[in-house]
């Protein structure tokens, strides 16, 4: 039977887990006041006989645990009885000791350590079905010791020494990677922007000789401002990136590659030597340089180049001539808007000249200016006007419309060149007085080539209209004048 009594702070209450075992029989009424005085215990007058143990149930003692409800203050003493908060004691009524613990009542469902220490996870938290061990434990792994086992691996059973190494660049890869750092270096010309990625690249001296010829083989094949660019870049690289020494033998390798190079381009043996001319004046190669060739070279380009070299250092203001040899100042890349007018100049009378248009069109493309196009067009309309004739008006019309085919020069540039004609043909009249008539004659041809469109054909100006009846001619009118 189970005698469950629920209330809190009952001093009557008891657990039918804290009983060791349960009568099931009926006995003789039980002294409770015999046990009062030794500690609460409850003790039966006289001990049950045979049959009496026949009838009684054993139970197998369970664990105490703490109450873990709230409100269950009772403690139950070694001695059967159960404490109540206030130091008093009660007594079951089925009479039978009930064992407890001594510090307080416990429960069964109790998660609290049962020994009294802190209970941590086993093995660290690596234990348990399913689990390989604790996170990280792999790193600490020692490997396969036995030499039969099918995972050994004897390179690592050794000490393992890590060290840095920085890969060496073989020849291939500093040519290809050299070469598509001097051709971000023609778009952007800073030189300080090419030492430092050089000097990342780890180079040694074997790739340092043959940045001379890396550089200039990318330039020749371009214009002059290129070239320009490439001559500033040795001379700043001899000293930051490249010693004489190694600069000295670039170009040796250099006129030993003339004959590769004169196979694409013809005319590689005089820009190497305008590169070597050039490469003395500004104190990069030793004045002795082309001298010590003389007498020992076989090759019929190399000894071309050597020739263009000497015949530019020897010619009256050398030094001062060189630092033009590209047709650029070798102090700055910017050109003088005079010098650019006045190569146009040269240009149109050279044409007008030998009537070639490739010729003319080259030239113009080697002025590495669009921007300055429409002064091109601008004096190639006044030498029209200043020279009025029909063949000059023919071959600038078949000049301009042939650039404008090219793309060589653009729409913008050909209609701003010829607003500029529209708005100084006032002056342009006071040297030429049948400059609006030679205007319109050219327009009139423009346009029947093709260039010149409409809009800007009703652009053009138009003189005020002049009075050809006068009084007492009898209403004749002038016959106009035919143009010579």
């Amino acid at each position: 039977m189970s005698h469950r009594r629920v209330a809190n702070n009952d001093p009557d209450f008891i657990n039918e887990d804290d009983f060791v075992d349960q009568q099931l029989v009926d006995e003789d009424p039980i002294d409770e006041s015999a046990g009062a005085g030794d500690g609460g215990g409850i003790v039966a007058e006289d001990p049950p006989d045979a049959m009496t143990r026949e009838l009684r149930v054993f139970k197998r003692a369970k664990r105490h645990h703490r109450v873990s409800f709230p409100g269950a203050m009772a403690t139950v003493t070694n001695g059967g009885s159960v404490g109540s908060p206030d130091g008093g004691s009660a007594s079951s009524s089925g009479g039978a000791p009930a064992v407890a613990s001594a510090a307080a009542a416990l429960g069964k469902n109790s998660r609290k350590s049962r020994t009294g220490l802190r209970g941590l996870p086993k093995k660290g938290g690596a234990g348990g079905k399913g689990v390989w061990g604790r996170p990280g434990s792999e790193l600490d792994a020692v490997g396969v010791l036995d030499e039969n086992d099918p995972n050994y691996d004897s390179d690592s059973q050794d000490t393992v020494r890590l060290q840095l190494t920085v890969p060496k660049l073989t020849m291939e890869q500093f040519e290809e990677q050299f070469t598509a750092l001097v051709k971000e270096y023609f778009e952007h010309g800073q030189v300080k922007e090419v030492i430092q990625q050089l000097r990342d690249l780890r180079t040694n001296p074997q790739h340092r000789e043959r940045i001379p010829y890396l550089a200039i083989s990318a330039s020749v094949q371009r214009n002059a401002l290129q070239r320009e660019l490439t001559s500033q870049l040795l001379g700043s690289l001899v000293g930051p990136a490249v010693s004489s020494e190694e600069l000295v033998h670039g170009f040796d390798l250099l006129l030993k590659e003339v004959d590769d190079l004169t196979i694409d381009l013809p005319d590689a043996p005089d820009m190497i030597g305008k590169f070597i001319a050039r490469a003395i004046a500004d104190d990069l190669l030793p004045p002795k340089f082309v001298a010590t060739y003389k007498g020992r070279v076989d090759s019929g380009h190399t000894m071309k180049a050597l020739a263009k070299a000497e015949n530019l250092l020897t010619m009256t203001h050398s030094m001062y001539c060189l630092d033009k040899v590209w047709g650029v100042s070798g102090h700055g890349l910017a050109r003088p808007t005079k010098h650019l007018v006045k190569k146009m100049k040269l240009l149109l009378d050279e044409f007008l000249s030998s009537n070639d248009v490739d010729e003319a069109a080259r030239c113009v493309k080697e002025l590495e200016a669009p921007h300055f196009h429409h002064e091109l067009v601008y004096q190639a309309v006044v030498m029209v006007i200043e020279r009025s004739t029909m063949e000059v008006c023919q071959r600038v019309c078949r000049l301009i419309a042939a650039l404008s085919e090219s793309v060589l020069l653009t729409v913008d540039q050909l209609e701003k060149g010829l607003r500029r004609v529209y708005a100084d043909i006032p002056d342009i009249q006071l040297d030429v007085p049948n400059a609006y008539l030679l205007l319109e004659r050219f327009c009139q041809h423009a346009g029947h080539v093709g260039f010149l469109s409409a809009r800007l054909q009703q652009e053009m100006p138009t003189k005020g209209r002049k009075r050809f009846v006068s009084e007492g001619d009898g209403g004749l009118v002038k016959p106009r004048l035919p143009l010579v």
